[in-house]
């Protein structure tokens, strides 16, 4: 019986010392600590909005504290939206914070720059009052922007999807009017779905224009109708998405494509940047042996999770073409077609997943499943010619030609630089990977550094260290005669889109 007193006696006395008013709190005294003093909420389009960002505000006292106020400047006409320690709000009263402790203030805005004359959009977090009071600047850049949606049925809420070849798509989306198939460098254009330029129109967009698609959006250019991409030297087009905060500036897959439909014509690209999409350019139909489908000169294609072109049955002419990150193939020309490139990189350092394929992917068939038979379908490859590329990565294998009987297979490697380390035989005695063979291959170099100045960061160019400095086909290079910096190369090519530099 006693030592159940002394066990009841001790049960007491634990409860007690572990209790404690955790609202025995004393008001702040204006020695709140925070994780930054300006909160940069990245640019954001009008009506758009941002994403999430946070403040952490520290209480370094010994004390349990609260704070009587915390509040925007601007009140309940703020742009700007508040979460205080898991509450919603623009003001909030009596937050506390333990001893020694934190809270998080998470920040967001929508603002309509038309009721902005000032892009630079700002406003203050104030903690407590008075003498005692403190800010942290709130600070965003709004840019206006052309927006480019589908339909919406304003009772169901249903959008329009697109009926291409008289059949009804799932794809959200609708064809651009007349009076939007020039788009300009005055304002950037936000694409949601699919913008479609219709059969026997062509979409042109200006020199300094940019371009924004949201998720699952793009463009679709139908049969018998072009794009046109006019970007110069010192003012290209940019194709992205439609998050400009500095942690999706690299990001792939934030949108779909951009898709140029069998039959449609005469694509011209020309010192444009795509990035950021799942396939930056998807090309249909061959059209003509003599003239190609799609002309892209001086463009830089990064950060793709798919492809970064894929040509199926077409034909393509590139020079100072730059590709690299893409979860399948930088470049595959497929099911046939013709294709040239001259002073070309492609490069493939994806490190976001397993890459399967290799850097550049070159066949001649296609396959299709018939009540569960896989049938293969060849097509010809009139013409896969590459010369002063570059074809990197980071795998041992980055160029493949994958052959099929049946169809024709004519392809040409000059004075390339080629990353095909075979160090198990695995391609042993495939004529197609024969470099000896003087008829298919002249002048390439295997295996050895192109010296990239940084892989990681899309950052391409070449240093004096690059084993193709000065080994460019003379012939390709007045074909090419200035690389994509508009730096000469006639006098002593150097293999890829770039002339090496020195780096610092």
């Amino acid at each position: 019986m006693k030592n159940y007193g002394l066990f009841l006696s001790l049960i007491f006395i634990i409860i007690l010392s572990s209790c404690r008013d955790d609202f025995e709190t004393v008001p702040s005294t204006g020695e709140l600590r925070f994780s930054k003093d300006t909160v940069y909420l990245d640019t954001v389009f009008t009506n758009i909005g941002s994403s999430t960002y946070n403040l952490k505000v520290y209480n370094r006292s010994n004390n349990d504290i609260y704070i009587p106020s915390v509040r925007l400047a601007k009140g309940e006409s703020s742009n700007y939206r508040l979460n205080v320690d898991g509450l919603p709000g623009k003001s909030f009263e009596n937050i506390e914070i333990l001893a020694k402790d934190s809270i998080y203030v998470f920040i967001e805005t929508t603002v309509n720059v038309a009721n902005k004359p000032d892009p630079l959009y700002t406003d203050e977090i104030l903690f407590d009052n008075g003498s005692n009071e403190q800010d942290v600047h709130l600070v965003t850049l709004v840019q206006d922007a052309i927006f480019i949606k589908p339909n919406q049925n304003p009772i169901t809420r249903v959008i329009d999807s697109l009926t291409l070849d008289g059949q009804p798509t799932t794809i959200k989306g609708r064809f651009l009017e007349d009076s939007e198939l020039n788009f300009t460098s005055e304002k950037p254009y936000v694409v949601y779905g699919y913008a479609a330029v219709a059969e026997d129109k062509t979409l042109t967009v200006d020199a300094g224009a940019r371009i924004h698609f949201h998720a699952n959006s793009g463009l679709i250019i139908d049969k018998k109708a072009t794009l046109k991409i006019n970007g110069e030297l010192d003012n290209e087009v940019i194709i992205e998405g439609d998050r400009l905060e500095p942690n999706f500036s690299e990001n792939p897959g934030q949108w779909g494509a951009i898709w140029m439909r069998a039959g449609s014509k005469d694509h011209e690209i020309n010192y444009t940047t795509i990035k950021n999409g799942s396939i930056g350019i998807l090309l249909d139909s061959i059209g003509s042996n003599s003239a190609p489908t799609l002309t892209i000169k001086n463009s830089q294609i990064y950060n793709h999770s798919n492809y970064g072109i894929l040509g199926r049955e077409t034909n393509i002419l590139g020079e100072n073409v730059v590709i690299n990150n893409a979860g399948f193939s930088a470049l595959a020309c497929v099911i046939g077609g013709a294709y040239n490139f001259t002073h070309s990189t492609f490069a493939n350092y994806w490190n976001n997943s397993f890459r399967q394929f290799p850097t550049v992917l070159v066949n001649n068939f296609f396959t299709y499943d018939d009540n569960g038979m896989d049938v293969v379908e060849t097509r010809n490859l009139v013409e896969a010619n590459f010369t002063n590329c570059i074809i990197y990565g980071s795998n041992n294998i980055e160029l493949l030609l994958d052959r099929v009987d049946g169809s024709d297979f004519n392809y040409n490697f000059s004075n390339n630089l080629i990353r095909f380390n075979d160090f198990n035989g695995s391609y042993d005695g495939i004529p197609e990977y024969n470099f000896n063979d003087s008829t298919h291959y002249q002048n390439n170099i295997l295996n050895e550094s192109p010296h990239f100045r940084n892989t990681l960061t899309n950052d391409l160019i070449i240093g004096q260290e690059s084993a193709g400095n000065g080994l460019g086909n003379l012939s390709g290079a007045m074909q090419v005669p200035q690389d994509i910096l508009g730096e000469n190369r006639t006098s002593s090519p150097d293999i890829g889109a770039y002339q090496h530099i020195e780096f610092e």
